[in-house]
């Protein structure tokens, strides 16, 4: 299906991001999602005359190919599927396929990539990011071109402008799925329901199933739990509520949480 941005590249994609995320809240919806389809039929068919009825075919013609989570709203992979030429489409690797589904998996990324254990990545430590995870998907690209695409994703993703991504920014890259946690009421409900739902909780962070959360595993918890409270909290204050929490719950000083430590803390009974 021809979009009609022959030859776009990278930084000309962030143009027309910008330009339409004019809320910047991360989606083109609603008003955003028409002005967008009134501007791709100027480019596809410049000689018709543009009306309302025409404007909304051509965009229930493209959402049906390209919405791909069928939100009614173009996310920037799916927009990037519609419009960039696939040598160019850097953002491919980003694919709906690949979302992480466990903030643990993502602690992962953020702990290797924040190199300098500063709580943000800057733009070194995204390129190198960046240029790992091409090499991971086979894309073989220069120099100068990884340059470009480290300049682009900071530029889209770097919402504040401060020159470095927080968890909440990298979150986005990702396609971090729904808090885990957003499911559970583990301060309501029955004893029963309370220990089967923290059963539950504990198996999903314990990814290593060693019977007790370690490292990453910990991270992923507690950004969790605190976006419950929080919309997003940043890396410094992750390490912060990581050690409160390993404080008053570790206690037997391992640097871990056992199954009956947290359970304690989160006022569960745990197992005999």
């Amino acid at each position: 299906m021809e979009s009609g941005f022959d030859n776009l590249d990278a930084a000309g994609f962030l143009q027309i991001w910008q330009h339409f995320d004019s809320d910047d809240n991360g989606y083109i919806e609603g008003k955003e999602l028409d002005d967008f389809f009134r501007h791709m039929m100027t480019k596809l068919r410049p000689q018709d005359q543009i009306t309302e009825e025409r404007v909304q075919q051509l965009k229930q013609r493209f959402m049906s190919a390209y919405d791909a989570t069928a939100d009614g709203r173009l996310q920037i992979q799916e927009l990037a599927n519609m419009i960039l030429p696939e040598d160019e489409n850097f953002l491919l690797i980003f694919r709906r396929e690949a979302l992480l589904d466990n903030s643990v998996d993502f602690m992962k990324i953020w702990r290797k990539y924040d190199m300098d254990s500063s709580g943000y990545i800057n733009a070194i430590e995204l390129k190198s990011f960046l240029k790992d995870l091409l090499a991971q998907h086979k894309k073989d690209v220069s120099s100068s071109k990884l340059d470009e695409y480290t300049h682009a994703m900071m530029n889209i993703f770097d919402k504040n402008k401060d020159g470095r991504l927080d968890l909440n920014d990298l979150a986005r890259i990702l396609a971090l799925q729904e808090n885990f946690l957003l499911q559970f009421k583990i301060d309501a409900g029955s004893q029963v329901e309370r220990n089967r739902d923290f059963e539950k909780i504990f198996s999903h962070y314990d990814v290593s199933k060693t019977g007790a959360l370690e490292g990453p595993e910990v991270d992923g918890f507690v950004k969790d739990m605190m976006e419950l409270v929080r919309p997003s909290i940043s890396g410094p204050e992750l390490d912060e509520l990581r050690a409160v929490l390993l404080h008053h719950c570790d206690v037997n000083n391992d640097g871990k949480l056992q199954r009956n430590e947290l359970a304690l803390c989160l006022g569960i009974k745990p197992k005999a």
